[in-house]
């Protein structure tokens, strides 16, 4: 793929990594796809896989109703924090703080516009480190969830989540085959991953007729988007793109969205 490898050639001071797995054909891409990065808000899909795992054996049903609250215990000394609105994407749920929500609406809440303050409800939910523990039994190398969102005091001390591109794209591979719960549970994933808000990444230069259920994730100079790629009549593929070192969202978007359309233009 020498359009793709000299596009990426060109941004010689940013980190990109790609990994693709096409289940058409079995072909499979890897750029710089090891390296290990904050992987911001893609970790939620692995909080998304543990719930419904829990609603699977019966530990909560989708339809349960959790309270709003926002004071989280940070792992590095057990105090406690709050979220900040100007640090989330989604901001609706600030302002229910004390009223409840359901299970199913909290999850596409965290995937579909990105709230922090849904996924730190049902990580506490949950558990952080039943999310990490099922990552591993699933097999996913390369991948780690320990804290929730905007826990800076453990940011501050490098307790940090991390993942790959190779691993998140391991990670949708899985679902796009429905091997995480059950195919039934990967189909209900998909299908909320289909509503995505943040497009302007993978989809963005791609045909209407493409569809893509995916997740952004963004903080500081660490820009990602992973996604499930479905062209019409033919299997979907999996792309997983992780940058690093992009001072502007825009110019990080643009990189993806270019990448993207490199690589389903390859695949055709």
């Amino acid at each position: 793929m020498g359009s793709l490898e000299s596009f990426i050639i060109g941004f010689d001071d940013k980190t990109i990594s790609v990994a693709v797995h096409d289940l058409q054909t079995g072909k499979e891409i890897f750029i710089n796809a090891d390296v290990m990065m904050h992987p911001a808000s893609t970790m939620k899909i692995p909080v998304m896989m543990e719930v419904f795992r829990q609603a699977e054996v019966g530990l909560l049903s989708l339809d349960d109703r959790l309270e709003i609250y926002n004071s989280f215990v940070s792992i590095a000394d057990g105090s406690k924090f709050a979220l900040e609105e100007i640090d989330d994407s989604e901001l609706t749920l600030y302002q229910r703080i004390g009223e409840t929500e359901s299970i199913r609406e909290l999850v596409r809440l965290m995937i579909v516009r990105s709230s922090n303050l849904a996924s730190n409800i049902l990580m506490d939910k949950v558990s952080t480190a039943r999310v990490n523990a099922f990552v591993k039994e699933l097999g996913i190398e390369n991948m780690s969830v320990i804290r929730g969102l905007e826990d800076k005091k453990a940011l501050s001390l490098n307790m940090n989540n991390a993942a790959s591109a190779q691993s998140s794209m391991q990670m949708l591979r899985l679902i796009a085959e429905g091997k995480v719960v059950s195919g039934q549970a990967c189909k209900e994933m998909i299908d909320i991953m289909f509503g995505q808000e943040f497009n302007e990444s993978i989809p963005a230069l791609l045909p209407n007729t493409v569809k893509v259920a995916h997740k952004t994730g963004w903080s500081d100079d660490f820009h990602h988007d992973i996604g499930i790629i479905f062209p019409p009549e033919r299997k979907p593929y999996i792309l997983s793109l992780f940058t690093h070192g992009f001072p502007v969202d825009k110019e990080a978007h643009d990189c993806m969205a270019e990448i993207s359309k490199i690589i389903y233009e390859e695949l055709q």
